[in-house]
């Protein structure tokens, strides 16, 4: 598989397998993605992985808080505005429309959301973390790896789904990790084999035309 091909066929998974994943493979992929770029070489990942009972105790710990903390940062800034907003509840009705689950049924799309805190049942569990003292450049440096880690588990007949459903419960993934006071929860990431007969793999989101978001200046 080349890399048009990798990117093109990663999706974000919501229904995995419950088919393990070998550590080796696991680590095999995390190596493989610190090759990602980072301005001055700062390299500011940090990786915890988390699988079989370690991750049983973790989701254990979850279920007993589940209302979370307030985030460390804001996922999306507030009062969101268009074209971002319109993006972003056109993604949400495409995705609770795949599993039949209709606007007013908001009890089974907070069940939904809830998944989350499953993993949606994949068998490996990412946190992605960083020095809490470090600034943008450094976030984007984390956001390259993490693209890095997706595309290269697509290469090996992997899938993910990153998830900032995290930051809500930071403080629970923080404690539970033994995360250094210094360093903060970014995002977190299933990642297992997909479940190809789920509804709710089917949704490919959608993509704004080319001439929506770029402009191409100087060229024959």
């Amino acid at each position: 598989m080349n890399v048009s091909e990798a990117v093109a066929n990663r999706i974000s998974i919501r229904a995995f397998k419950t088919d393990p994943v070998p550590g080796a493979l696991v680590r095999e992929i995390l190596q493989a993605a610190a090759q990602s770029p980072s301005g001055g070489n700062l390299q500011p990942w940090r990786v915890y992985a988390l699988a079989g009972e370690a991750l049983t105790e973790f989701k254990a710990q979850v279920a007993a808080n589940p209302q979370g903390q307030p985030p460390q940062y804001a996922v999306y800034p507030a009062n969101l505005w268009d074209p971002f907003r319109t993006r972003r509840f056109q993604n949400g009705e495409d995705l609770y429309r795949s599993i039949g689950i209709p606007r007013e049924d908001k009890p089974a799309r907070l069940r939904q959301l809830a998944r989350n805190a499953e993993f949606f049942g994949a068998p490996v569990g990412l946190f992605f973390c960083l020095d809490r003292n470090l600034g943008p450049p450094q976030w984007a440096d984390l956001g390259m790896f993490m693209q890095s880690v997706m595309l290269l588990a697509v290469e090996r007949g992997l899938d993910t789904c990153p998830q900032e459903y995290w930051a809500n419960h930071w403080r629970t993934v923080a404690d539970f990790l033994r995360l250094p006071d210094d360093h903060m929860v970014f995002s977190g990431m299933a990642l297992g084999y997909r479940d190809e007969a789920h509804a709710i793999n089917t949704l490919r989101a959608s993509r704004d035309p080319f001439d929506v978001w770029a402009e191409m200046r100087g060229f024959d």
